[in-house]
């Protein structure tokens, strides 16, 4: 949990995940860590850790994170992902960054879907665990990274909803 003054991003994270847990962050169960901006270690930093040694990735990214995309192309292991982008992610996968993006996800296990609509936070299924994230004009503000099973549920469905309404970026 964070100190009192965590910072309004991971305030307002946690609200978002209680909102849509129908729960308070306290009695989900399992482990549940929330990271601001404002104390490290900085979302941004954790992104990494938590795809470390990952063996699936699903979500869904309204904004893409240089800390996601650097994690993705550093893998040396296998990693299936199956990533739904929405809102500025999408806007970007035009022109050089469409290219860009192709180079990242070639000879990987990586199939990006676009969405018309937007989302408020991402939300990220890594293997038993669900990482949720805030974004701002500066990028990752807020993340919570957990193994709840309410936390899971809700991202599980999250992302099943925008896959289902989304089309391939790549064939």
């Amino acid at each position: 949990m964070p100190p009192d003054d965590a910072g309004k991003a991971a305030t307002a994270l946690a609200r978002i995940v209680e909102n849509a847990t129908d729960a308070s962050l306290g009695s989900l169960g399992g482990e549940t860590t929330l990271f601001g901006r404002e104390t490290p270690p900085v979302p941004t930093d954790r992104v990494p850790d938590v795809l470390a040694g990952a063996d699936a990735l699903v979500g869904v990214v309204p904004q893409l994170d240089q800390s996601l995309l650097d994690a993705l192309r550093s893998r040396e292991t296998d990693l299936t992902a199956r990533i739904v982008v929405t809102g500025r992610a999408r806007e970007l996968l035009t022109g050089p960054t469409r290219l860009a993006a192709r180079s990242i996800i070639e000879d990987r296990d990586v199939t990006l879907y676009a969405h018309d609509g937007d989302s408020p936070v991402g939300v990220l299924l890594v293997d038993e665990r669900a990482l949720v994230g805030l974004f701002d004009e500066d990028g990752l503000a807020a993340a919570l990274v957990s193994d709840a099973p309410p936390v899971r549920e809700w991202a599980v469905e999250t992302c099943e909803r925008y896959r289902d309404a989304s089309e391939k970026v790549f064939d």
